[in-house]
């Protein structure tokens, strides 16, 4: 009875230090599998991503082989991207059949996960030369995918005689749904700063484009300025001088505003206070000793193509009072843009001269420059009337405009 006793108390304590030792190694699958959660969080290479599942594979199942296998369609077969216990070569190089005569094939294709204790005596499946070559006796494999398809196969391997259990296949079921997220993710982030990056370098390319038309265009117009004035310095006749020159002096203008976008950067959208004041002072550099031009301007941003034309026209409507306002050469021209309402502003240029003449009427005028002044109007959108200021010459025009505060 004795005897007895004590072979019973001896296989109760070999059952409970089995179970404890099968509770502390599924524990430690637990545990392996949440520190990769973390790891795979932090890192977002997918070949790291990679070599480290199959290191903890590894460990977690207590084998000296393991290796994901990525399926490659346009070859039909598997490669071998990352494992742990395998001969040099091996990775990033080896190729295994996909087809469903194999393990990882029929795991691949059906989705079923594929356990084989004794590959040698295996008759569902041949058993592939790489695992021939490595003295393998028992292999389980399971599929890798994500919501958008599958990836591939993670395989563990072991040359020790033994056998992998459901509670294994769990183990690792569990490990390659983790991992076929966590490449799933991590391709995602790939593909969108893929995007990211040739779209900043589509835009960094239009910017280099547009920048080197409008030098370009820049360049061109200066050359047809200098054209125009060897022309005005060989004519004769003085209103064929003076016609000249205030085609030189447009042209010029036009080539200043596409200078200071170039060297500005400005494409859509321009500072309105900036590039006018810098305009206004180009004007009075050209005028004579006795002429200034005062200027005030709201502190907003307009569209590059409504600020082209209303340059022009202010071009226009400064150059023709500083020559027709004061016969002496004498006077100050005022140009102002201000708001007046909900995305409304109000040009106004004036001067103190002596004034329209009693008959003028814009719109029946002959002169180039009325007719562009009316022309450039229209082109803004704008309502314009002129004024007798008295003393001097008013003109007014009101337009709608897209603003946008300066520190946008």
């Amino acid at each position: 009875m004795d005897n007895d006793r004590t072979s019973d108390a001896d296989r109760a304590a070999g059952q409970c230090g089995g179970t404890n030792e099968e509770l502390a190694y599924r524990l430690q699958q637990q545990r392996l599998t949440a520190e990769y959660g973390r790891y795979a969080l932090q890192n977002h290479d997918i070949p790291a991503l990679l070599q480290e599942a199959t290191r903890v594979c590894a460990v977690g199942l207590h084998s000296n082989l393991c290796k994901v296998m990525e399926y490659l369609p346009d070859e039909g077969q598997f490669i071998v991207r990352a494992g742990v216990g395998w001969k040099p070569g091996v990775i990033g190089h080896a190729r295994t059949g996909a087809d469903t005569a194999s393990p990882a094939g029929y795991a691949f294709e059906t989705g079923e996960p594929v356990i084989s204790n004794h590959l040698a005596s295996e008759t569902r499946f041949r058993t592939p030369a790489l695992l021939v070559d490595h003295g393998v006796r028992r292999a389980i494999n399971v599929l890798i995918q994500g919501d958008e398809g599958r990836y591939g196969v993670l395989e563990v391997d072991s040359t020790t005689e033994g056998g992998f259990n459901d509670a294994d296949l769990a183990f690792l079921q569990g490990f390659a749904n983790l991992l076929g997220v966590t490449i799933e993710r991590q391709r995602g982030e790939e593909a969108l700063l893929s995007s990211q990056a040739q779209l900043r370098e589509a835009m960094a390319h239009q910017k280099v484009l547009t920048r080197e038309i409008s030098h370009r265009v820049k360049n061109s117009l200066a050359m047809v300025a200098g054209l125009l004035s060897m022309q005005m310095q060989s004519a004769s006749e003085p209103s064929l001088r003076r016609a000249l020159n205030d085609a030189r002096a447009r042209v010029m203008t036009i080539a200043r505003v596409h200078d200071r976008l170039w060297r500005a950067d400005e494409v859509k959208v321009i500072s309105l206070a900036s590039f006018m004041t810098e305009l206004c002072e180009q004007l009075r550099a050209s005028a004579a000793p006795g002429q200034t031009i005062s200027h005030e301007f709201a502190s907003v941003r307009i569209a590059t193509d409504q600020a082209v034309p209303l340059a022009l026209l202010a071009n226009e409507l400064i150059t023709n009072a500083l020559k027709y306002a004061y016969p002496d050469g004498v006077g100050d021209v005022q140009i102002t843009i201000k708001p007046i309402g909900p995305d409304q502003l109000r040009l106004t240029v004036s001067d103190n001269g002596q004034g329209l003449p009693p008959d003028f009427d814009a719109g029946d005028s002959d002169s180039l420059g009325m007719r562009l002044i009316t022309g450039l109007g229209q082109q803004i959108g704008g309502r314009s009337q002129w004024q007798d200021a008295q003393p001097g010459t008013r003109f007014i025009l009101d337009f709608a405009a897209q603003l946008h505060p300066v520190d946008d």
